[in-house]
């Protein structure tokens, strides 16, 4: 099932216009989506399909609304939550009882949430689904005990939250700081009253088979784009990447200022730079395997 046939959305300025055409696709009855979805799934209906994709592109609109101040183009949010929303078309079962739209939220939200978190933390490889958890839970407890302060935490609030947690002291020093970096607005409110969070809408992470198999696949595919990455780097600049990003105890800068014969603040310099390229090329490379994904697809 593919993005054929949909209305695309280019860039911020085109938003308006997308949001425009989508309204024109009319919204089925109950007994209309029923139909259609009973055709796609005893005999694969292409044009059911579409009328079921297209009749659900102002649910995905609204809730990639919900994502916007990421840093991400809203273009790629809408178009990963298409992607969800395409998924949950193909596997909707209409003897359930219930309505496409109430099945096809999580999809459109999972397939969001799962971009933006391989956006924020993509070269991140060993992160581990407790470590997911720590990310999802560690700004809530934060809130509760008001210790909501960028930067290190107090020796108190670390010890408290570690508690918690049940996570180790290094462990939670280091997803706050994580948490503290420039792009740390994936925990910023999704509206302004500030008490709706991104990680309050995420799905149950309840642990099933399934799950551990597409946890599986996906630190395969990131572990494969960071390689990838990696190779187009200078010799320099990837050691210097696996030494400060890629091990669980980091080298420090004034180790690599001794090993490669440069000023600890160059050694920063490099590293900067490096994890800079190494991030766009993976974000490239991540972008046209999704869109390879989309066109091959079931058609629509």
């Amino acid at each position: 099932m593919s993005s054929r046939g949909l209305p695309a959305l280019h860039g911020e300025g085109g938003l308006s216009r997308y949001l425009s055409e989508i309204r024109k696709f009319p919204l089925l009855a109950p007994e209309e989506e029923y139909m259609l979805a009973k055709r796609w799934k005893e005999h694969e209906d292409p044009e059911a399909a579409r009328k079921l994709v297209t009749s659900h592109l102002r649910l995905v609109a609204k809730i990639a609304m919900g994502y916007r101040g990421y840093g991400l183009p809203v273009s790629e949010i809408v178009a990963e939550g298409n992607v969800g929303l395409m998924q949950a078309v193909k596997r909707f079962d209409p003897e359930r009882g219930f309505r496409l739209a109430t099945y096809a939220m999580w999809w459109i939200r999972a397939s969001i949430q799962e971009f933006i978190l391989r956006s924020w933390s993509l070269v991140k490889i060993g992160t581990t689904s407790d470590q997911k958890k720590l990310f999802f839970n560690l700004r809530k407890a934060k809130n509760k005990i008001n210790a909501i302060e960028e930067g290190d935490l107090t020796p108190e609030h670390v010890s408290k939250l570690a508690d918690q947690l049940g996570v180790s002291e290094t462990e939670l020093v280091n997803m706050n700081r994580r948490l503290s970096a420039p792009d740390s607005s994936l925990n910023a409110p999704l509206r302004g009253d500030g008490e709706s969070e991104w990680q309050d809408w995420l799905a149950d992470d309840t642990i099933d088979q399934e799950t551990r198999m597409a946890d599986a696949e996906e630190v395969s595919e990131r572990r494969d784009l960071l390689n990838a990455a990696l190779g187009e780097l200078p010799e320099r600049e990837r050691e210097i990447i696996r030494a400060r990003r890629l091990q669980d105890e980091p080298a420090t800068l004034e180790e690599l200022s001794h090993r490669f014969g440069v000023s600890r603040e160059r050694v920063r310099q490099i590293e900067v730079r490096a994890f800079d390229r190494l991030q766009r090329s993976m974000k490239s490379a991540l972008r046209e395997k999704r869109s390879a994904m989309m066109n091959t697809s079931v058609a629509v």
